[in-house]
């Protein structure tokens, strides 16, 4: 019998996590062979690998531990590639030379897979003095520009890549600008942004106190503590960013304030960390732990889960040893704190097979008691480790034991570590969990709540076909098996009905326990007011959230799926025009109407001419062929090139506006330009916003850095949340983009934006 409960996840094993030769060939002929590649390999540092493999395979089986998705796909394959899902890049000189020695570290990174975190905070705001040059500086926001444009040039090489987070003090001169960044649709797509917020500055806000804007000293300007807090509040209300990030609270509590100081999280938040800092991540499968669900007395056995809390740490204590890193920094960092990020996913569905609902003040208890169960086991494991093969190179115990978290810990616990040491510095995250959840049987992610109980995913077939199945979440599954069709109960809820409240209480009692960080995401309703939306930030601040992240459906974000209880009766999302998808290329009329646009490139002697012409398709206009033209011989041969490529694909039908995409991703090492205000990384990405221009223009794509208005191929069998249509995904080109966690995630294939 098939060990995957759900066809997903066995389609999310074969193409994620299998390993396959260059030619696609799979080289793990079953599930059982993945878990004994990674248990084996795993294994390979102890000194007695046989025992310990038998132990390590145990843990994976029937996904009751879940490595993160770089160990399963990379551990034992002898590849060249990182562990380790998260990184914090080194702190960024303030000179031209150290910034782009920074990037090229960035590039490295990602190139490996790797999520990173940039604190931009250290970098001089616009127009400050740059000495010896008589010139202005730039500021923060330009140089995250370029960043962007290398994550668009390294992700557009095809291959699994990391996101980026940027984040910035809520004191920099430049906070206003980095707050509303990404309002413009097309800037800083590869980001997240998160504001650096401060006790100090919190304290002025509730205070009704002025807050100074300050860098190198200087007090560049004073405003209004609670006029800014209010713009940042604004911008995340009406376009989901930037996030919070209480960073006062996180040093404070941090085991290793001794030893470094933390400016940036990695791309979703669970993990700060110090420059160069690295971690890896796994999680407790909670959903497949509960014994007799839907049962009187049902619940999670506490030496089961003790046992595979200890396995489990000391699995992800040996992917320090056994990965490659794209830096020989991050190796270092990584040897001399041994942090590891153990975490919980399928919280919401163990709640719900014990009969509690999310958010309730049972829930709540319940959740608090299996993160300190959690905590104490691996702690102690940790401790064992220690005992066995030395604490980290940096321990040291009278400092360790004073940091905010081990004062809070158990007082066994902490004379434990006294006498013994520890392991691994930090033990504990809990990360968005969305591809591995999936995996595991479509279980709900992390500590979130369920997100859709059912829906329907269209498949794409060999044969270019599309077939339907329906996705259920793994408590409902078993609730069916049991009951059959029978109405799911009351405590059944959903991220969608939820009190954004209950998702607060949620996290914090889960904060309790966790020595970094969460990933989590609060819904809100889209007519939740602004007052109301503001007290969510204020609840996570006083409750000891170390973060918060927030998502409100709107016309300038898009909105999440709602979804009803039974996948047969959610209605098929409406669709526009007719999009066509031709097997030929058509033939060109003689006559097309179109338009030139001249394009002044401020590195060239010569503009180049770009013309666009159309042809109307079932009533609809939409792109042709493309002419390129310049004065300039230099560009004779790639204009040309390019015109008959674009213009080929163009003639092919579909949704091309891809092309757009591709174009705005080139980065030329040489450098960029600025237009308009903007930093444009390249002629071609130059050439791909003219293109994009025009395809506004005649309606063919809704906005700049927006897709096609509409894909009936494609379309999604989903009911959308006030009419509003969910987004393309990027892979495989379903309309199942969802926001999860923080994370754009497609619900028919696994893709997230964050890796």
């Amino acid at each position: 019998m098939s060990r995957f409960s759900a066809p997903i996840a066995e389609q999310i094993w074969d193409m994620k996590y299998r390993l396959k030769d260059g030619s696609g060939r799979p080289l793990d002929a079953s599930l059982e062979d993945s878990w004994r590649r990674v248990a084996r390999d795993l294994a390979s540092v102890e000194a007695t690998p046989e025992v310990w493999e038998e132990r390590f395979y145990t843990a994976l089986e029937d996904f009751r531990f879940l490595p993160a998705g770089r160990i399963l796909a990379g551990a034992g394959t002898g590849r060249q590639v990182t562990l380790f899902n998260c990184f914090v890049m080194g702190t960024i000189p303030d000179s031209m030379g150290g910034i782009f020695e920074m990037l090229k570290e960035a590039a490295l990174t990602m190139q490996q897979g790797g999520g990173i975190g940039y604190d931009f905070s250290t970098i001089r705001p616009k127009g400050a003095v740059v000495h010896g040059v008589a010139a202005d500086a730039s500021g923060p926001l330009s140089f995250m520009d370029v960043w962007d444009a290398m994550c668009r040039t390294i992700m557009s090489a095809g291959s699994r890549r990391g996101a980026m987070m940027a984040t910035m003090r809520c004191d920099h001169p430049d906070i206003e600008e980095f707050i509303a960044a990404k309002q413009d649709s097309a800037r800083l797509r590869m980001f997240n942004l998160s504001v650096l917020v401060t006790d100090p500055f919190m304290e002025a806000v509730k205070a009704g106190g002025s807050w100074d804007l300050v860098f190198g000293g200087r007090v560049y300007r004073t405003l209004e503590a609670r006029d800014l807090w209010n713009r940042i509040m604004k911008a995340t209300y009406d376009y989901a960013e930037p996030g919070v990030i209480f960073i006062d609270r996180i040093n404070t509590a941090n085991n290793l304030r001794y030893a470094e100081t933390i400016a940036a999280t990695n791309p979703c938040g669970e993990q700060p960390l110090p420059p160069y800092g690295a971690c890896l991540l796994g999680s407790i499968n909670l959903a497949r732990l509960v014994k007799a669900p839907f049962e009187a007395g049902s619940g999670i056995e506490a030496a089961e889960l003790d046992e595979l809390v200890r396995t489990a740490v000391r699995m992800m204590d040996n992917v320090v040893d056994a990965s490659k890193f794209p830096l020989p920094q991050q190796a270092a960092e990584a040897v001399a704190k041994r942090r590891i990020g153990l975490g919980v996913t399928g919280l919401a569905d163990a709640l719900l097979m014990m009969g509690l609902r999310y958010g309730s003040d049972e829930a709540v208890a319940q959740t608090e008691a299996w993160m300190r169960a959690i905590a104490r086991a691996a702690y102690l494991a940790s401790v064992d480790l220690a005992r066995e093969k030395g604490a980290f190179p940096l321990f040291d115990a009278e400092k360790y034991l004073a940091s905010g978290t081990m004062q809070a810990m158990d007082a066994d616990v902490r004379e434990a570590v006294r006498e013994h040491g520890i392991r691994n510095a930090l033990l504990t995250s809990i990360a968005p969990t969305g591809t591995i959840s999936l995996y595991a049987g479509n279980v709900s992610s992390g500590i979130e709540p369920v997100f859709a109980y059912a829906y329907r995913r269209k498949v794409l077939q060999p044969d270019g076909s599309r077939t339907e199945e329906e996705v259920v979440d793994y408590a409902v599954s078993l609730w069916r098996q049991k009951f059959g069709e029978t109405p799911l109960p009351d405590h059944f809820v959903s991220a969608q009905t939820l009190a954004p409240m209950d998702h607060v209480k949620m996290q914090a009692a889960a904060q309790k326990w966790i020595d970094s960080s969460i990933s989590k995401t609060i819904n809100c309703p889209e007519d939740i007011g602004f007052e109301a939306f503001k007290d969510v930030y204020l609840a996570a601040w006083d409750l000891g959230c170390k973060g918060c992240t927030t998502y409100r459906p709107n016309a300038v974000t898009g909105s999440v799926l709602t979804v009803s209880e039974k996948a047969e009766a959610v209605p098929q999302a409406e669709t526009g025009a007719e999009v066509i998808y031709l097997s030929e290329p058509l033939d060109r009329p003689e006559a097309l109407e179109g338009q030139t646009y001249k394009l002044k490139w401020p590195v060239s002697e010569h503009a180049i001419y770009i013309t666009v012409n159309d042809i109307v398709v079932g009533g609809r206009r939409r792109p042709f062929e493309v002419f390129i033209n310049s004065k300039n011989m230099e560009h004779y041969a790639w204009t040309v090139a390019l015109t008959r490529m674009i213009s080929a694909v163009f003639r092919r039908g579909g949704d091309v506006s891809f092309v757009v995409e591709e174009l705005k991703a080139v980065f030329d090492p040489r450098g960029g330009a600025w237009m308009g205000g903007r930093y444009v990384p390249s002629i071609l990405a130059a050439i791909g916003d003219v293109i994009e221009e025009h395809l506004v223009a005649i309606g063919f794509i809704e906005g700049a850095g927006l897709g096609l208005k509409s894909d009936p191929k494609a379309g999604a069998a989903v009911a959308v949340a006030g009419g509003a249509k969910p987004k393309a995904c990027p892979s495989c080109g379903a309309y199942e983009l969802v926001m999860i966690e923080g994370c754009m995630t497609c619900r028919a294939c696994g893709h997230s934006k964050c890796g």
